[in-house]
């Protein structure tokens, strides 16, 4: 079976590569980084312009109709580049959880608005600390309206669009919870922007009160429908992720060969070569597990949980490792705020705990074996 992507999609990655060297240099990334801009708007409207914000979206609702595969090649020059927009909560979550559970209405109304980037959307889950569960879910909803805190929201400060996880029963099981569509100018929220690990992906508490709301997917399917929403952000983060390790990896090479130490390239010592050595084989298993998931996720494959699963769990190891074995390289200088190693080790962070924390996905995994071999 070949995992690789096919030449049109290969293409697809180089045109990606060459728009974001010209228009998301590492300078580009530190004015959102120092500033006070929640993102790159620039760089947010020539995403549009490009297609890539609508490249997994139907040609009916305003995308390009391409599909999956092409979105992980996207989300691969994304992580490489660090790309400063809310490309993650729009189109991995937001957009996702439309296609999945929408109505047509409600298909027809945002993701046109979402393809063409006049519309940021999020996923409102977590309340605090802790993993996805129903039981951590306290936000209410009643007659049509929400009451209730989310933090951290991915984006949350700058969303246009909000597709929330609230409580609409008591009995303690999973159907008690349902997914709801917000329009964040409606009214009825408020946002603050919070402090976070890595300010070019920001993060916001929501507070709902007496906020109108819709009903997304049938009541009582909120939890089934995030479940697939999460696995399929899954993949494709873990493609943001093996973009940022390969990117990492070439950054610790490059300087390796370049710093001069005892009269020698540094990359010619032995510390050296096997630590580089370890980057490359975390981010080629990375890699190799990802297209796995691409697959699964592209084919709507029933081994799309377990794959899902591995490719977070092996990605997120991979860039966590490769940022941090990059400052390692460099030395005294990766620590510095003028080096752009720390602002790989930010967004490797941020992405490992986003959609779930690495302990939560490998119980996920165990589980979800589990249960298949049972079967």
């Amino acid at each position: 079976m070949n995992f690789d992507f096919s030449d049109d999609q290969k293409q697809l990655r180089d045109q990606a590569r060459k728009f974001l060297a010209e228009k998301c240099p590492p300078k580009a990334v530190r004015v959102v980084l120092d500033g006070q801009a929640p993102y790159d708007r620039a760089l947010w409207k020539g995403f549009a312009e490009m297609g890539f914000l609508g490249v997994a979206i139907p040609e009916e609702y305003g995308g390009a109709g391409a599909g999956h595969l092409e979105l992980c090649v996207i989300a691969e020059e994304v992580g490489r580049a660090l790309a400063p927009v809310p490309f993650s909560s729009t189109v991995y979550l937001a957009a996702e959880a439309l296609m999945l559970a929408g109505s047509d209405a409600q298909k027809q109304a945002w993701l046109p608005k979402i393809a063409s980037g006049e519309a940021i959307g999020t996923l409102a889950l977590f309340e605090g600390t802790g993993n996805p569960s129903p039981k951590a879910i306290k936000v209410e909803a009643a007659n049509g309206v929400l009451n209730g805190t989310k933090k951290p929201v991915a984006d949350g400060a700058i969303a246009d669009l909000i597709i929330v996880a609230a409580r609409t029963g008591s009995t303690g099981r999973d159907s008690d919870i349902s997914l709801f569509l917000v329009d964040a100018k409606a009214g009825g929220v408020e946002a603050k922007a919070l402090t976070n690990l890595d300010p070019t992906r920001g993060q916001a508490e929501l507070t709902f009160k007496n906020c109108k709301a819709e009903p997304l997917g049938a009541a009582g399917e909120g939890w089934s429908i995030l479940t697939e929403v999460l696995d399929r952000a899954a993949v494709l983060t873990a493609f943001e992720q093996v973009g940022g390790s390969d990117r990492a990896l070439e950054m610790g090479r490059d300087y390796a060969l370049d710093r001069i130490a005892f009269g020698r390239p540094i990359g010619s010592f032995q510390a050296v070569k096997h630590m580089l050595a370890d980057m490359y084989v975390s981010a080629t298993l990375a890699r190799s597990n990802s297209y796995y998931g691409a697959w699964a996720l592209s084919t709507n494959a029933p081994e799309l949980p377990e794959a899902a699963a591995s490719a977070r769990i092996s990605a997120t190891q991979a860039f966590q490792h490769c940022s941090k074995n990059n400052i390692q390289v460099h030395g005294g200088m990766g620590f510095t705020w003028e080096f752009d190693c720390h602002m790989y080790y930010r967004r490797a962070n941020a992405l490992a705990l986003g959609l779930g924390s690495l302990s939560y996905w490998e119980d996920q995994l165990i589980d979800r074996m589990r249960k298949r071999n049972a079967a």
